[in-house]
């Protein structure tokens, strides 16, 4: 393991991907060797979408998501071990990775109403720094002046094999075809799509252990704290 380096003030570390390409193990660990805050931003989204399913407001419809896009009250938690997020109140941390959620939050998420409300809430949390942000607009939309930027991707194969371990789940193919979907819907949708973000360090994770993805990230802020 590399030794850890001194973090420079404020120091915002935006980590982007899509889903399956260890985004929340990476962020989670990266936050926790430097002493960080983190925000998981994806489960910003699904606590709207869960609120949504909730109140029975229909997903497929903009303009409805859109109506109520300001009402649900979204607090995250930021500490790495144990960040935890409740809307209206109710720990949602466990009901959010349902697959009615999961199947909920692309079409959520695309709602510009939901990105501007949740958006707000994203940069207040961030403040001054001091913190891992993950998510698929961080580095392009959210703090587009991070000091360290990363990209992570990994075949879809891998990614789809993470996941049903993460889920229990057992059937690798139809996790593999949600995945590119989601992808297709990231990527494709007009406001703050899935992009690499200019300046990003791109790090593809198939070949490499959780730690070694870590110890990568890390010593990208040893270049920003030494950058000769």
């Amino acid at each position: 393991m590399s030794t850890t380096p001194a973090v420079p003030p404020g120091l915002v570390v935006a980590i982007d991907g899509p889903s399956g390409s260890g985004k929340s193990s990476t962020s989670r660990g990266v936050a926790a060797r430097l002493g960080l805050r983190y925000l998981d931003t994806g489960a910003m989204f699904r606590g709207i979408a869960w609120w949504m399913l909730r109140e029975g407001v229909t997903i497929d419809d903009p303009a409805a998501v859109a109506a109520r896009a300001q009402e649900p009250v979204i607090v995250s938690g930021t500490d790495p071990a144990a960040p935890g997020i409740t809307v209206d109140g109710v720990d949602v941390a466990q009901a959010i990775r349902g697959a009615d959620v999961t199947g909920a939050v692309s079409p959520v998420s695309a709602v510009p109403q939901v990105r501007a409300r949740l958006l707000e809430l994203q940069r207040e949390i961030i403040g001054a720094g001091g913190i891992v942000v993950e998510g698929r607009d961080i580095g392009s939309v959210v703090a587009p002046d991070a000091q360290v930027k990363v990209y992570l991707t990994a075949d879809a194969a891998a990614r789809a094999s993470r996941r049903v371990l993460e889920e229990g789940g057992s059937d690798v193919g139809a996790t593999q075809a949600s995945l590119l979907a989601r992808d297709a819907i990231d990527s494709t949708r007009a406001t703050a799509p899935l992009v690499m973000p200019d300046g990003a360090v791109h790090i593809d994770t198939t070949s490499y252990t959780l730690d070694e993805v870590i110890d990568q990230v890390v010593a990208l802020v040893q270049v920003v704290e030494d950058p000769a």
